[in-house]
């Protein structure tokens, strides 16, 4: 059953309008009696019907609230250093699928690609519209934030808020060292949150490492392969789903 997000609700009823009654209409063809989910930006879903389809909206009643949650226990935030071409959409999209609660991409060193500031507000939408499809594909109750691209000074101020604070890095790999990751899954409860770093390509630089670890982070292996940086993250997910979700 398709998923969409609505603002627009009262007395048990949605309205949808703009690229979503497109989509209603144009793409999936739906017509008046087919059902649909609908969420809430608070995260409420309802199984609806659509009571009324006319030019410019798409009226649907609920049915049933649903009443189990799809979203990952751990609030996971993916800090990516912007990668070439697609990669950035490619994690935010399977990210989002994978229960990312946000992505915050940040300029490293080691980043090829430079941030324009002139094409920013285009390119984050397109970033934003990317999740708040996966979310939908997806069933998630909630879609991910992504936010401007920020500094690693900026980066650092932001993980204050963070229970946890991880780097991915592969020369923990290379050493051996795998205990970090597990350790903190091990640690962690239900609601808490965790900020993620990994690398462009090329990695982290030694010294931006440094910084982090000075400030409150650990590094950490993901396995005794060296992963990609739009690999990386998904892994990451994938194993907080199975300790959280999979083991419960």
């Amino acid at each position: 059953m398709q998923r969409y997000f609505v603002d627009l609700i009262a007395e048990e009823q949605f309205t949808l309008t703009g690229e979503d009654f497109h989509h209603i209409v144009n793409v999936m063809r739906f017509k008046v009696g087919d059902q649909i989910i609908c969420t809430t930006s608070t995260g409420e879903g309802a199984i609806c019907q659509i009571a009324e389809i006319t030019d410019e909206q798409v009226v649907a009643d609920v049915v049933q609230w649903e009443d189990r949650s799809t979203e990952l226990p751990i609030r996971v935030t993916i800090a990516s250093g912007l990668p070439k071409g697609d990669k950035l959409e490619l994690i935010i999209q399977k990210g989002t699928e994978l229960g990312a609660f946000s992505f915050l991409p940040f300029s490293a060193k080691r980043s090829i690609v430079k941030w324009d500031e002139k094409k920013a507000v285009k390119k984050v939408e397109r970033w934003q519209k990317i999740a708040k499809e996966a979310a939908e594909q997806s069933h998630r109750r909630f879609i991910p934030n992504v936010h401007n691209p920020v500094n690693l000074s900026v980066l650092i101020n932001l993980s204050q808020e963070f229970t946890y604070k991880l780097i991915a890095y592969e020369e923990v790999a290379k050493q051996g060292e795998g205990s970090v990751l597990a350790e903190t899954l091990l640690q962690m409860k239900p609601g808490e949150s965790l900020l993620v770093v990994f690398g462009p390509e090329g990695g982290l630089a030694v010294d931006e490492i440094e910084v982090l670890i000075n400030n409150g982070f650990r590094a950490c292996a993901l396995g005794p392969r060296i992963l990609r940086t739009e690999t990386a993250p998904l892994y990451l997910l994938s194993a907080l789903s199975y300790q959280f979700e999979l083991l419960r």
